[in-house]
């Protein structure tokens, strides 16, 4: 029985403030994930739609840019008010259409509402600087936004990275074109819906659903679209960045992540597997900040290991509408294919699997893409998935003895997202965070993304941040103003 949320949801494109249908009327099946049940059939862009959209959206910039602030601020916050009224509709349409706890949407929904009130805040705090200059003179910086900003978002935070993106660009001034993925646009419809509702004028935000690889071309081959950000894999973001030269756009790039975890010999053991626990198995494993590649002190590894096992075997995996389950399913049948060639891969060169290392199929699974959640020991360098990022539910441990050892393994990879580390010892702890070639490092704690503090990455795991003042920043322009008193 299909939800009454789902029913509700629009289904096409949004372009200068009105639903319409894509020109040649096709449509593409959205599927929910722990089912197999087509839920929805949305309408499809292409490079002309997408193109109207972002004339639409060059139209609308002027008035946005030189709307009052305070006016401005007063429709963010009109947004953020709905988000949070329709918290619960929004968390519905996100779980069924991608596979996450419900209580896991929940928080995404009531998340995007804080980013867009944060955000309306901060943009009252685009302080531009005074510079000494003769006394005839007046040197000043001041700030102001770039114009169209192009936005694509992945499947994996359909409300999140929406909202992440969207606020701060609004914020500043700037007019949206946004592409959300193909697997869960429902959540970016139903969180347009309080655009509409809100008020934001016509053409501010826009939204064009269909092919990656036309919609992503258009939007960087524009010279109106001055700004592109975008939220998915290291290949596409290359590909991206290179598409953008010709038009040398301002862009941010939050790719592939492949986070270390290292518990050293005095951490506190039991804090350590609850907050392992907590981030790895949060939406599923399928996290661009997951850890990915757990260190352990070998003096530790048994009790550690013990504990570990004892918390995962309780976790509950199902539908994520049920309350019960801590543990949606995959998001479509080729993440499983991936996850099981990095296991057979890994036991084939000795690794050992100490819980789940299979996909679930039997009765309430039999429809859907579940896989058990799996830990999986003796992982070493040979192995693909010690190099290869891993989007699911798979913890790989790794012993050490030596902390240079651990830091130096840690840093062996192409990415550097995310990365934790749980210690008792001041001087521990300030090695590990000083050594550490990550964008951020979560001390003793797993939580790393709130509106006030800057998310993102290095190495060919992007730039640019987002969040805090810096991610505001993403979306101005720096002018230099000098002037001359006659």
């Amino acid at each position: 029985m299909l939800s009454e949320a789902v029913k509700q949801v629009h289904t096409q494109l949004f372009i200068d403030g009105k639903w319409v249908d894509g020109d040649d009327k096709e449509t593409k099946e959205v599927t929910n994930p722990a089912t197999g049940e087509v839920i929805a059939e949305v309408a499809q862009a292409g490079e002309a739609e997408t193109k109207r959209a972002i004339e639409a959206a060059e139209k609308a910039y002027p008035a946005w840019r030189d709307m009052e602030l305070k006016d401005r601020v007063k429709l963010l916050n009109k947004v953020a008010d709905l988000l949070e009224e329709n918290a619960d509709y929004i968390a519905e349409v996100m779980t069924i259409e991608q596979g996450k706890p419900f209580k896991e949407s929940q928080a995404e929904s009531a998340g995007g509402a804080d980013l867009f009130r944060w955000n309306a805040e901060e943009s009252r705090r685009l302080y531009g600087e005074l510079i000494p200059a003769p006394n005839d003179h007046k040197f000043e910086i001041v700030y102001q936004p770039i114009g169209v900003v192009g936005a694509i978002t992945p499947w994996n935070f359909p409300a999140g990275m929406v909202t992440r993106k969207l606020a701060p660009a609004l914020a500043a001034g700037n007019t949206v074109v946004l592409k959300p993925s193909g697997d869960t646009p429902l959540t970016a419809l139903a969180i347009f819906e309080q655009f509409e509702a809100a008020g934001l004028p016509a053409g501010v935000v826009n939204l064009v659903m269909g092919s990656s690889k036309v919609i992503g071309k258009t939007l960087t081959d524009s010279d109106t679209v001055r700004k592109l950000t975008f939220t998915g894999s290291t290949p596409i973001g290359k590909e991206l960045y290179k598409q953008s030269a010709d038009t040398l756009k301002k862009i941010s790039l939050e790719l592939g992540g492949h986070a270390p975890f290292i518990i050293h010999a005095d951490a506190d053991i039991e804090q350590a597997v609850e907050g392992l626990t907590s981030a790895k198995f949060r939406n599923n494993g399928q996290v661009c900040v997951s850890p990915n590649r757990i260190f352990i002190h070998e003096s530790i590894k048994k009790e550690f290991t013990d504990q570990l096992i004892k918390r995962v075997k309780q976790l509950k995996v199902g539908n994520g509408m049920d309350a019960a389950n801590d543990i949606g399913p995959l998001i479509r049948e080729d993440a499983i294919d991936k996850i099981q060639e990095q296991i057979d891969d890994a036991k084939s060169k000795g690794a050992e699997i100490l819980l789940g290392g299979e996909r679930l199929k039997d009765g309430d699974y039999a429809k859907g893409t579940f896989y058990a959640p799996t830990i999986l020991d003796h992982v070493d360098r040979s192995m693909n998935i010690f190099y290869q990022e891993t989007f699911g539910p798979v913890l790989p441990l790794i012993s050490y003895t030596d902390l240079d050892d651990a830091i130096e393994m840690a840093n062996d990879t192409e990415f550097g997202l995310a990365s934790y580390a749980f210690a008792s010892s001041a001087k521990v702890i300030q090695e590990i965070s000083r050594r550490l070639e990550y964008g951020m490092v979560g001390i003793n704690a797993v939580t790393i993304s709130q509106p006030e503090t800057p998310f993102g990455g290095v190495k060919h795991s992007g730039f640019g941040r987002e969040n805090s003042h810096l991610g505001l920043k993403e979306y101005v322009i720096e002018k230099f103003v000098n002037t001359r008193f006659i």
